[in-house]
């Protein structure tokens, strides 16, 4: 059994330093919520302050960087497949994953609040479609459908053309400040407008990024370094605001100071495209790619492998070392999904990731959409 697909991934014709930006991006995100797994648990995580530190210090960009992704492909589905067939196939890619996945983490949580005291109801199946942010990471595959189908209608039927389009994003993103700002709940009408923007601008830099003499004319540490000095020293104020964040913790700074974030994460985002594109040019750090590949398919059981990890390790097995505990729960939040993912896949369980089935199981990188989905189209490109 080809448990993590690797040939297939790397003997595929892709975008290297998409596939590499995905991996590092969901990396962080597993990081940051494996820290929120430990939490509350009558663990010491205050005795190792560097670990919070090291998660509030690399927040903010992730998931900014996964809507610029999407958002650079968009053109190219549309011209490919029409309104129609781009919004079925974002139906089926995430809308469709958003629900299987949504459902089975909510029912987890709903057999267990008895022991957990989760707060999880009835109704949270509802709040996947409408406030999706009471559900947990799910608010991520609730704005990106909505959001593109938006685009992709604007852009066919009113025929606003990407520069148009990141003034709309602009507004969107005033409208989502103001209501974070005033502590006003417009459900996940607040992520689609702030996250919008992000994906207009993916639109407006598609044919730069998407262009082979500029991916090697940006693959250069004369780029790189200045980014990464600017990066550093943003991140460290970013850092500084969100340690003392009051109610709003970890998001002060995206809900307290939108201009600050949207700076933040555009600067977040350059670093980890210009790193990736270093990773192409040097063929480095190969296994970043088979991590992205699966990165939506990590993304949505995550929370469920992490939280049964934690059981394990800290309920049966008694262990309460906390840099042990993230180092076991990360890896397993990154590696069995994409275990199982591929397991499901070879056993014609795919219904659980897609409402189409396969023609064929024989190479699971061509026959899934799993290079669509934050990242949305195959390119041609050699590895």
């Amino acid at each position: 059994m080809k448990i993590f697909n690797t040939r297939s991934i790397l003997q595929e014709k892709r975008w290297v330093w998409i596939d590499s930006d995905k991996g590092i991006s969901i990396i962080l995100v597993g990081f940051g919520h494996c820290l929120s797994i430990l939490q509350n648990r009558g663990l010491a995580l205050d005795s190792y302050p560097a670990i919070t530190y090291l998660s509030v210090f690399l927040y903010g960009f992730r998931m900014p960087l996964f809507f610029i992704v999407s958002g650079v492909f968009i053109s190219g589905g549309l011209k490919k497949k029409g309104l129609k067939g781009y919004s079925l196939y974002r139906a089926d890619a995430i809308f469709y994953p958003l629900l299987i996945w949504g459902f089975i983490e909510i029912t987890f949580s709903l057999l267990t609040s008895r022991f957990t005291h989760n707060g999880t109801t009835a109704i949270s199946y509802v709040n996947l479609l409408i406030d999706a942010r009471k559900t947990g990471h799910f608010w991520y595959l609730n704005s990106l459908f909505f959001i593109s189908v938006i685009y992709a209608a604007t852009r066919t039927w009113l025929k606003i053309k990407p520069p148009q389009q990141l003034i709309v994003g602009l507004a969107l993103y005033t409208i989502s400040a103001y209501i974070h700002i005033n502590d006003l709940n417009a459900g996940s009408l607040t992520d689609i407008f702030e996250y919008y923007v992000f994906f207009s601008i993916g639109d407006l830099i598609s044919n730069t990024v998407l262009d082979q003499e500029n991916v090697r004319r940006f693959s250069s540490f004369k780029i790189f370094f200045p980014l990464l000095a600017l990066f550093l020293v943003l991140q460290y104020r970013f850092a500084s605001y969100n340690m003392h964040g009051g109610p709003d913790g970890i998001n002060y700074v995206e809900h307290k100071m939108p201009l600050f974030f949207l700076l933040e994460a555009l600067v977040g985002c350059m670093i980890s495209v210009s790193f990736s594109f270093l990773l192409q040019k040097y063929n480095a750090l190969r296994f970043l790619r088979v991590i992205g590949f699966h990165s939506l398919y990590i993304y949505c059981m995550q929370i469920i492998i992490m939280t049964i990890a934690r059981i394990v390790l800290v309920n049966v097995l008694k262990i309460t070392y906390v840099p042990l505990l993230v180092i076991a729960i990360w890896t397993s939040g990154i590696v069995i999904p994409i275990a199982i993912y591929n397991f499901c896949m070879q056993f014609k369980m795919w219904w659980l990731f897609t409402f189409r089935q396969p023609k064929t199981n024989v190479s699971i990188a061509k026959n899934t959409h799993a290079e669509e989905i934050m990242a949305p189209l195959k390119a041609s490109v050699v590895n």
